[in-house]
């Protein structure tokens, strides 16, 4: 779930990303909101909210940082305007410790392998292309949902016929200070348990 809000670009509309798909999509109208569905699996893919600023008041614009409040302040308008959805929003860390339990080659890709991680609660599939990746490595995983300092946002992907949930990453990727400009993930040290936030552990290059 992503929440964004820019007046100058689209006026006072407040944009919730719920999902993706490739299918055809359809929209409804309830009050204030228009409500965006895949047609194939009746799954909400977002909803928008006009005119927000007579709701709720923001302090920027631009992506919204997501909170137990936001949401349930977006949930009482969603239910103001009789809006047959219920918001599910994940607040994990999405920066997290992970431990490659796993590592194969790609059955289509010779740069590329396919890398089984431990991330604590569960284990992801990551399609990895660095040259350092080993088994038995601590690294640093921005599970689907995270955004990325550049912009970009991990998604669930299908990289050359293999899915891929997440992203192994790299200093620079992560934009830490001192980075090297070479290719490679950041291998971190392993007292680290998988699981663990970024947040919560001090990296030096």
């Amino acid at each position: 779930m992503r929440v964004y809000y820019n007046t100058k670009g689209i006026g006072d509309v407040l944009l919730i990303e719920l999902g993706s798909t490739t299918n055809e999509v359809t929209t409804e109208r309830f009050g204030d909101v228009t409500l965006v569905t895949d047609v194939e699996t009746n799954e909400a893919m977002a909803c928008n909210l006009f005119s927000f600023s007579t709701y709720e008041k923001l302090p920027s614009e631009g992506p919204i940082e997501l909170t137990a409040d936001l949401v349930t302040k977006l949930q009482q308008i969603l239910d103001q305007n009789d809006v047959p959805l219920e918001l599910k929003a994940d607040f994990t860390p999405k920066f997290v410790i992970g431990f490659v339990k796993d590592l194969q080659p790609h059955p289509d890709a010779d740069k590329l392998r396919v890398a089984t991680v431990d991330v604590g609660e569960s284990d992801l599939q990551i399609v990895c292309g660095a040259p350092n990746i080993e088994q038995g490595q601590h690294v640093v995983v921005a599970k689907v949902g995270a955004t990325m300092p550049s912009g970009l946002e991990i998604k669930d992907a299908v990289l050359r016929g293999v899915p891929s949930s997440g992203m192994i990453c790299s200093a620079k990727e992560l934009a830490l200070p001192n980075a090297p400009e070479e290719k490679g993930i950041l291998v971190v040290d392993s007292s680290y348990s998988p699981g663990t936030s970024l947040d919560a552990i001090s990296i030096e290059l």
